[in-house]
């Protein structure tokens, strides 16, 4: 009894450990977050709509579709990688798991897994192609983006294929309860990536990759392998996106998932995940999603030119680029003078 009282007890220190760690790795864009939802709540124009249960809501279900991607490119960026060729993927896999319904009358849970099964197939791809040669990772992902995208209108030729039954709704536009779907599957698909990351051999190999890919070759860890690994994940998480959004839009789109990709990679790079790979935590990413998705439901809830928009997200994410570049410089400096 005393034994499972401890146990009990250094469980819950344990937690609350992590989860001081947690506050502490990520302060800042905390505190960025907080001030984002103070100022939108405060607003005369925003101030009604913001903070509403439907608003909230609406903003968790529209950051679903850029978390699943960010929870893959975490892990690429981490690696010292990039993938492109994710928001391709989100049209190619919605569109035709939709035409498996409509043209091929096939059963939804079937057409499902064919468009998750097309972005992991894409995403197997990507990573034989990295792993087994030296070509870069932005120039592999770039083909198959453009490859993905493509095919994705060659199939429709161009027109969205409508899909108008409640059983397709239910992925990206129903409610389990009170809460969305789509937030209930993200929730699912984030503890999977932490626990991946956190608590598996491969979660440490990705960091070790990312940190030095020769010293972990040497070190007996099969670079290859975790180079593929890691891409076929990004591929299924973009796979998994596309089935959700082309639910939430009631068809597959070809122009479905344009620059989805910037604003992973804009959640992650926000996050504090390293663009020089071998740091990174999906805690931050988390945030940086939020972050994301509540500066974009903010501009439009005042009304600012969607033209406009892109200026502001670039900066935000020039922004968090060049904070990395200084805490990175930090601690260069830091092992500068410790030798």
């Amino acid at each position: 009894m005393e034994r499972a009282a401890s146990s009990k007890k250094s469980n819950v220190a344990y937690l609350a450990n992590g989860i001081k760690h947690w506050f502490k790795d990520n302060l800042g864009i905390i505190i960025a977050l907080l001030v984002l939802c103070v100022a939108l709540s405060v607003n005369p124009i925003t101030a009604k709509t913001f903070l509403t249960v439907k608003n909230i809501f609406n903003v968790l279900r529209q950051i679903s579709t850029n978390l699943f991607l960010a929870c893959g490119m975490t892990m690429v960026i981490i690696l010292g990688g990039i993938d492109l060729s994710v928001g391709s993927i989100i049209a190619l896999s919605g569109c035709l798991a939709a035409g498996a319904v409509v043209r091929y009358n096939l059963p939804l849970g079937v057409a499902l897994l064919i468009g998750v099964l097309v972005g992991l197939t894409i995403g197997l791809f990507n990573g034989v192609v990295i792993s087994r040669t030296t070509i870069p990772p932005f120039i592999v992902t770039l083909a198959t983006m453009n490859i993905a995208k493509g095919l994705a209108y060659v199939y429709t030729g161009g027109s969205p294929v409508r899909v108008v039954t409640k059983e397709w709704q239910f992925l990206g536009a129903g409610y389990i309860g009170s809460v969305p779907t789509p937030v209930i599957i993200l929730i699912v698909v984030l503890i999977v990536t932490a626990i991946i990351m956190n608590k598996t051999r491969m979660g440490r190999y990705i960091y070790a990759v990312g940190g030095n890919a020769q010293a972990a070759e040497f070190s007996g860890i099969k670079v290859s392998r975790v180079k593929f690994f890691v891409y076929a994940y990004s591929g299924l998480m973009a796979g998994l996106a596309g089935i959700v959004l082309a639910s939430r839009m009631y068809s597959g789109q070809p122009t479905a998932g344009e620059g989805a990709e910037m604003d992973a990679i804009a959640a992650v790079v926000v996050g504090g995940t390293s663009m020089a790979g071998g740091y990174g935590k999906i805690g931050g990413t988390i945030i940086g999603g939020l972050i994301i998705g509540i500066l974009n439901n903010g501009l439009n809830l005042l009304n600012v030119n969607s033209f406009w928009q892109y200026v502001i997200k670039g900066a935000v994410i020039l922004l968090a680029v060049f904070i990395d570049y200084l805490r990175q410089e930090n601690k260069d400096r830091i092992k500068v003078s410790v030798k």
